[in-house]
């Protein structure tokens, strides 16, 4: 019998032993994970700034957020579930000397590929299968396009709306139209319909300097380049302002790096 504790109690311990190192190899390789995470948020971040830079635009220091965990176990695989790139203050060149300004251009990478062999040698392809992404423009930079005083543009029922004073037969009164949004390249054209002028009589003439008003009302917003090679897709009236939704695919990353 008391040989038979001592080896119980020498068993008790080696197995202990045993869960703390386990306890200290996984907490190992979570630093590391993290470590390597971060590194690689850093990279992507200082990358993407540049190409902001490059294309004339300025941001705050990109937000980077690499998802899934472990980190590791993607590098190994060569396959990301996700990568989050947040630019707040966006803003760039849109022609004529006047500047855009995006409060927030959330951006978002989507089936990341990069090989294991291709991040050691830098030889290959990195790709990302998807990227989005989406930000507002204000309601107070889209008037200013317009260039003509007291316009307002709104949202209402999903639609972009504006409401002008304009001054005909010696009265001044408020227009209303709706807009039609057509997309064309990196450029949003903005056209009114349906306008509709209180207090005035239906007649041609009245029609005819109305029609003439509108024309003045319809302007081209042109987006700033954005990074990844995104582009224009959908524009969306929202309660702040025009959500503006931009896409890419097979987007080469070498140059964001990972």
């Amino acid at each position: 019998m008391s040989e038979t504790y001592p080896r119980r109690r020498w068993g008790r311990r080696l197995f202990i032993s045993f869960i703390v190192l386990l306890i200290l190899v996984a907490a190992a390789l979570a630093v590391a994970d993290r470590v390597a995470v971060s590194y690689a948020e850093r990279t992507i971040g200082d990358r993407v700034a540049q190409q902001v830079t490059d294309q004339k635009a300025t941001s705050e220091k990109p937000d980077v957020t690499i998802e899934g965990f472990p980190f590791l176990t993607q590098v190994a695989r060569g396959v990301y579930d996700e990568i989050k790139i947040k630019l707040a203050d966006f803003s760039g060149p849109a022609g004529d000397g006047r500047t855009i300004k995006i409060k927030l251009l959330d951006i978002r990478a989507n089936d990341v590929t990069a090989p294991l062999d291709t991040l050691r040698t830098g030889n290959g392809n990195i790709t990302a299968g998807t990227v989005t992404g989406s930000g507002l423009i204000d309601y107070a930079q889209l008037a200013q396009l317009v260039g003509q005083p007291g316009v307002k543009l709104a949202e209402n029922d999903g639609k972009l709306v504006v409401s002008a004073p304009v001054t005909a037969l010696g009265q001044t009164v408020d227009v209303s139209g709706t807009a039609d949004l057509a997309v064309k390249g990196n450029v949003v054209q903005v056209r009114f319909s349906d306008v509709k002028a209180e207090g005035l009589p239906d007649n041609a003439l009245v029609r005819g300097l109305i029609n003439s008003y509108v024309e003045k009302l319809a302007f081209n917003l042109t987006v700033p380049a954005l990074p990844l090679d995104l582009q224009v897709q959908k524009v969306e009236p929202q309660a702040d302002g025009l959500k503006i939704t931009a896409e890419a695919s097979n987007v080469a990353l070498n140059s964001v790096g990972l």
